[in-house]
């Protein structure tokens, strides 16, 4: 019996001491991993809103945006990938990381703001009148007891009814589904002035320089920029860079020319 418990008590030494050795621990204090650089941005936008973003008859997106927004990502060595997204949700879009840049005709207002980072506004987009190039209304008092017409819906509605002096002197506030609709209807002599956003209506009136004609006065001004998450700070100094230089060099007057007729960078 001794020497059975004896046997045994050698053994119960041996199983401690082996479980009683150090094991190597895992490193704790090791740097982590660098994030891997960003080299692609997905850019979120309406694809139905010319000029500055839409699909040409190669049903390819083209626009005043996307050429804006290609060549800053040139400039950033960055690879701009264009995504067209439901509008109304591109707040929920850019949260979700689905996109990581709102470039698209995006007005800055503080509720927008509360939750998107912005760019500096790189365009002032009035709310213009388009009028017939051979009519003779050439203010705004000349639209009293006229027919005007805008988008349904739109902050061109919006700017109208501010005015409540002008607005009430109308004939009629007459409201379409586009903006197309209202220009021709401008043309068929339905209308006598269409209040539109400046992108689109002097896209239009570029096109048909003789037989339409923007009035000096407006009915108010809203300004565009580029939204990103509020986390993306560097992102957002980088872009900021390379549109200054986009526009102390002229490249930015250059694109906007192409698309309005004239430099309309702010």
């Amino acid at each position: 019996m001794k020497k059975r418990n004896l046997v045994a008590m050698l053994a119960l030494s041996a199983i401690l001491a082996a479980c009683g050795k150090n094991e190597p621990q895992p490193a704790t204090d090791a740097a982590p991993a660098a994030a891997p650089a960003v080299t692609q941005v997905v850019v979120g936008l309406d694809d139905n809103f010319p000029p500055m973003g839409f699909r040409d008859e190669k049903n390819e997106l083209v626009g005043f945006d996307i050429d804006l927004a290609r060549e800053a990502g040139k400039r950033m060595g960055l690879d701009m990938q264009f995504k067209p997204i439901d509008w109304s949700a591109k707040e929920a879009e850019l949260a979700g990381k689905r996109v990581d840049m709102l470039w698209n005709g995006l007005t800055i207002t503080e509720q927008r703001k509360e939750k998107i980072a912005f760019s500096a506004p790189y365009m002032e987009n009035h709310q213009i009148i388009v009028v017939l190039a051979n009519g003779g209304i050439k203010t705004k008092a000349d639209l009293s007891g006229k027919v005007v017409g805008a988008q349904d819906g739109s902050s061109a509605v919006d700017a109208i009814k501010k005015e409540e002096a002008v607005a009430g002197s109308f004939k009629q506030l007459k409201t379409f589904g586009d903006n197309i609709t209202a220009l021709m209807d401008l043309s068929a002599g339905r209308l006598d002035a269409v209040v539109v956003d400046e992108v689109v209506g002097r896209f239009h009136v570029a096109k048909k320089a003789e037989e339409y004609r923007v009035l000096e006065e407006n009915f108010g001004v809203e300004e565009y920029g580029v939204g990103l998450r509020k986390e993306d700070t560097e992102l957002l100094a980088r872009l900021e860079a390379s549109m200054a230089d986009m526009k102390k060099d002229g490249k930015a007057a250059e694109i906007a020319t192409k698309w309005f007729g004239k430099d309309i960078i702010k």
